[in-house]
């Protein structure tokens, strides 16, 4: 479940194309996902949700994104998770980052304070108590601000099929590099009716949870929101799948094929 949640909020991955004004989402924007299991089994919910905020006097966009786990699952593997992140309108640059989970059992409440001029991210682990600063760049985005920085700041027209793009992503105390892979575009039914996307394959770790590297592909809207429709994940067991299945204050017409 962790492994899928992580995959909704880094649905989109593309060089930087330079600072802008957002024009793909805005205040308001919510998703809502439906997660299942094997194809059939009703596994769970995400949220995605963009409203606006101050840090440190600097107005931010404050993205809160919530997964939790229902029906028979919950009471054998509850999940519980809250992020959230607070990056900068203009640049996208993340300020601050809270990791708030609960996945069967396994914990972890940490936020996660950005300082630029310092290259440094403070990390603060409530659970633990205890403070920690690690190393970083500049071009760094955390696992929610990585997904609106990105997703305003390529060309969907040029990228080739095979192409490959990277993205250093702040994660768990360290820099990890995202990988993700253009395979084309596709029209896709869904419960709004037929919506053209752009099709990708981000690299994962084969192993526990995972079939093998290449075990994820990724629906996204081909529109101006450049929203995610749907991702699908092959794993070791069974399979698991998340469809967008709500949605509201898009910036853009929700383009649907007649």
């Amino acid at each position: 479940m962790k492994k899928l949640v992580i995959a909704l909020f880094l649905l989109i991955s593309f060089q930087f194309l330079g600072a802008q004004e957002p024009s793909s989402f805005q205040v308001g924007e919510w998703l809502r996902f439906k997660l299942s299991y094997s194809g059939w089994m009703k596994a769970g919910n995400a949220t995605l949700e963009v409203s606006e905020s101050t840090y440190k006097d600097k107005p931010v966009y404050k993205v809160i994104g919530k997964g939790w786990t229902t029906g028979a699952i919950k009471w054998f593997f509850k999940v519980k998770d809250h992020y959230e992140s607070h990056f900068d309108k203009i640049t996208g640059q993340p300020y601050k980052f809270v990791r708030n989970i609960n996945e069967g059992g396994y914990t972890k409440n940490r936020i996660v304070e950005f300082d630029y001029t310092q290259n440094k991210a403070l990390v603060n682990d409530l659970k633990e108590n205890t403070n920690s600063t690690v190393d970083i760049e500049q071009n760094i985005q955390d696992l929610v601000s990585a997904y609106y920085y990105l997703r305003d700041n390529y060309d969907s027209e040029t990228i080739q099929v095979g192409g490959i793009v990277e993205l250093n992503i702040f994660f768990d105390n360290e820099i990890f590099l995202f990988k993700l892979k253009y395979l084309g575009r596709e029209t896709i039914n869904t419960k709004f009716g037929k919506i053209k996307c752009i099709k990708f394959r981000p690299y994962v770790m084969a192993g526990r949870v995972f079939k093998e590297e290449e075990s994820l592909t990724l629906w996204v809207t081909a529109d101006k929101n450049k929203i995610p429709m749907k991702i699908k994940a092959d794993l070791r067991v069974g399979s698991l799948r998340a469809d967008l299945e709500a949605l509201k204050g898009l910036k853009h017409p929700f383009e649907i094929q007649l």
